[in-house]
């Protein structure tokens, strides 16, 4: 919106008016009672009346009717203008003190218009990692991967931890602490926290962490299953994922409470950016109610770059052995 020419608060003295041309400031300014403005450059074009249009208050006093108005007429008028002036003063002073009082001056560059009324909308669903225009994928733009959506699977909904992509639906009370459990999820993170870029040697790193985090001691230091009792190595190899080369590590972990379950961390390096490397976590229940352990692999294989859906992986994908 164009703010018209015309006399305005000045925002660097907000007790003067200051003539604004349709695109900037001038150096013509006055005092905001004054009813005759400077002469202006020809080339200026005149306000049609001394208060029209007074700045983002929208307020008008129309001049009086007639030539040689009657002394009434012309008193009629200066208490009109006097009245625009004082509400338009106290509007500013409002406009320009803070709560506590202080005086916060705005820098702007001219009048700022009337903004259009707000419209109802709905609010929009965070795509970062959600669903995307096909159903049957969850995209992971941090990290430029999708990864399939199988059934029994869905998109993260009501998670406070940013870095999951995939649940299992529903919630069961944890066995150990209280809490809300979830029979599977599927996490994906940039790893940043150290050098290392051997997919193979962030894998066996990250497993014990994987292994704690879902089945030890949460983030919100709550014992969901009363801790880890035991862990055994059930895999670990080369994997295709994405079309580049990774490395996966399986643990299968037994707990205090609960049937325990299945952790699998795979490392691969990502097809964006400095191409650093991506960690892939995979938490999954053991016992019938369970997802079923195959999905891990199913998944593995699904996973494609950001907008190549050509380019798979797996293990026995060209490298490494099949299991």
């Amino acid at each position: 919106m164009t703010t018209p020419p015309g006399w305005y608060r000045d925002p660097d003295a907000p007790h003067t008016e200051r003539w604004w041309d349709g695109t900037a400031w001038t150096e013509h300014r006055r005092a905001p009672g004054a009813l005759q403005q400077p002469q202006q450059p020809s080339q200026l074009p005149q306000p049609p009346q001394p208060y029209g249009a007074y700045g983002a208050y929208g307020q008008t006093v129309p001049p009086p009717v007639g030539e040689g108005p009657s002394g009434r007429a012309k008193a009629v008028a200066l208490v009109a203008a006097a009245a625009v002036l004082v509400a338009a003063l106290v509007t500013g002073a409002v406009v320009l003190t803070g709560d506590d009082g202080a005086g916060v001056r705005g820098a702007r560059t001219g009048p700022t218009p009337a903004s259009p009324a707000p419209t109802d909308a709905s609010p929009s669903e965070d795509t970062t990692t959600g669903p995307s225009a096909d159903p049957g994928t969850v995209v992971d733009e941090l990290n430029g991967i999708t990864l399939p959506v199988l059934d029994g699977w869905t998109a993260p909904r009501n998670v406070s931890d940013s870095d999951i992509v995939l649940t299992t639906p529903g919630t069961y009370p944890c066995p150990g602490d209280d809490g809300l459990c979830r029979r599977g999820t599927v996490l994906s993170r940039t790893v940043t926290a150290n050098d290392e870029k051997s997919p193979a040697a962030l894998a066996r790193d990250d497993i014990a962490d994987a292994a704690d985090l879902a089945y030890d001691r949460d983030k919100l230091d709550r014992r969901p299953f009363h801790g880890i009792t035991s862990h055994e190595l059930v895999g670990q190899g080369p994997v295709a994922v994405a079309g580049r080369t990774g490395y996966y590590v399986r643990w299968r972990v037994r707990t205090e409470a609960g049937p325990g379950g299945y952790v699998q961390s795979t490392a691969f390096p990502s097809s964006v950016g400095s191409e650093s490397l991506v960690m892939v976590r995979y938490v999954f229940d053991a016992g019938a109610e369970g997802p079923p352990l195959a999905d891990m692999d199913r998944i593995t294989d699904g996973i494609r770059p950001v907008g190549d859906a050509d380019t798979g992986g797996g293990v026995g994908s060209s490298i490494g052995p099949s299991r």
